[in-house]
């Protein structure tokens, strides 16, 4: 069963920089623009050593500069380790109240495969992994969080936090986020047993997880297979429950679609197709508003309703699976937008011939597919809000 253990974390000093000024979001949702207001906010934002970028003049890569910060961070006291291993309580709070409670630990690594007990959640897309195998390697540190899912239920209740937190601080989009330190032994060991006695599934950051993999068989070819620090993974991990998880869908646009293609009619030869209106902005957040399964297209939208054949050809009963499905019909390229709001704004700007709403997969769904030991297409699911970058990392060396 995985293995989730409390460890010596590293945090920020919180009475020379403030928590808000440092905390960045994932290195895999920043955009350069993103990353300079960042940078712009501290010098020792998170966003330096997550994003890096090169140092020309003194000729050192991206890498090298990660390091020598973080190395500066630690021996000047911005970045203090704990004073003892622990558990890290961590709540999401969105501006509408809903929250994600989980725990930060160090996670177990378990090579993938039919018996594990660490499951990936999606297949994944070809992504170079020497990017972020390069920063692990440099800076021997667990920047940030992979996020997995507990099938273990009630496991919220044996660390949900009672007293104000170690650290607090709000996001860029009105999130809060709080993270406590827990260091007691009989609280810390009754969480690794309950995070034991079920899979885990890693519902995002599946490339920092296959990343954290290839480093500790690095670490074990070359200090003749001794166990450490590099056998584990900085996890957040969350109860797969509703009343934890918020679930978007990830939506698609579509351009290169052949001259004349009619792309309504394409998929009405799998789903039930209503035309909804034109595309203004009214009809079209009404669609991205209610979680409508959509096509939308300069000529219209249309409400797309799955059939039992389509399930049936895409092996499948998700949205994703059946859309994928139908467009390989005709040649195309497909782009992932993370809001319906993106997907249509590619629409309009011409970037995109059709856009296509998805709905999100349940949190049913996603326990019967982890159940069964399934991936879910890659795209699937859209986790939020996302844990940031600077709350705590972990050094693996």
């Amino acid at each position: 069963m995985p293995r989730f253990e409390p460890f010596v974390g590293l945090r920020y000093d919180l009475d020379r920089v403030r928590a808000d000024q440092v905390i960045a979001p994932p290195y895999d949702v920043v955009e350069s623009a993103e990353r300079a207001r960042l940078s712009s906010r501290h010098p020792a934002n998170a966003i330096a050593v997550e994003l890096p970028e090169p140092d020309l003049q003194r000729q050192m890569d991206r890498y090298q500069v990660a390091a020598e910060l973080f190395s500066a961070w630690r021996a000047e006291g911005l970045v203090v380790p704990e004073a003892a291993p622990a558990l890290y309580p961590y709540r999401m709070t969105s501006p509408d109240g809903r929250t994600t409670t989980g725990v930060v630990g160090a996670l177990g690594l378990v090579v993938p495969g039919p018996e594990a007990d660490v499951l990936p959640h999606e297949a994944t897309l070809p992504k170079p992994r020497s990017d972020r195998l390069d920063l692990l390697r440099a800076t021997g540190t667990n920047l940030s969080p992979v996020w997995g899912l507990s099938m273990t239920e009630s496991l919220t209740a044996l660390f949900e936090p009672t007293s104000d937190p170690a650290v607090s601080a709000t996001d860029d989009d009105g999130v809060r986020h709080e993270l406590w330190v827990v260091t007691d032994r009989a609280t810390t060991d009754a969480v690794g047993q309950a995070v034991r006695d079920s899979p885990v599934v890693i519902a995002d950051g599946h490339h920092r997880y296959e990343t954290a993999l290839a480093y500790q068989a690095e670490v074990r070819a070359a200090n003749g297979d001794r166990p450490g620090p590099h056998d584990l993974v900085m996890a957040l991990v969350v109860e797969l429950s509703p009343d934890e998880l918020t679930v978007g869908p990830i939506h698609r646009t579509v351009s290169g679609l052949p001259e004349g293609t009619d792309l309504p009619a394409v998929f009405a030869e799998w789903f039930d197709v209503a035309r909804a209106g034109d595309a203004s902005e009214r009809v079209v957040a009404a669609l991205g508003e209610s979680r409508s399964l959509a096509l939308v297209t300069a000529d219209g939208a249309w409400l797309l309703s799955p059939t039992e054949k389509v399930y049936e050809a895409a092996a499948s009963d998700l949205d994703s699976s059946a859309v994928d499905f139908v467009l390989q019909a005709v040649p195309h390229k497909a782009t992932h937008r993370h809001s319906w709001q993106e997907a249509v704004a590619a629409l309009a700007d011409g970037e995109a011939e059709a856009a296509l709403l998805l709905r999100p997969p349940s949190v049913e769904q996603i326990a019967e597919w982890a159940g069964a030991r399934r991936r879910m297409p890659p795209k699937t699911t859209y986790f939020s809000p996302k844990p940031r970058t600077g709350m705590v990392f972990r050094p693996v060396r």
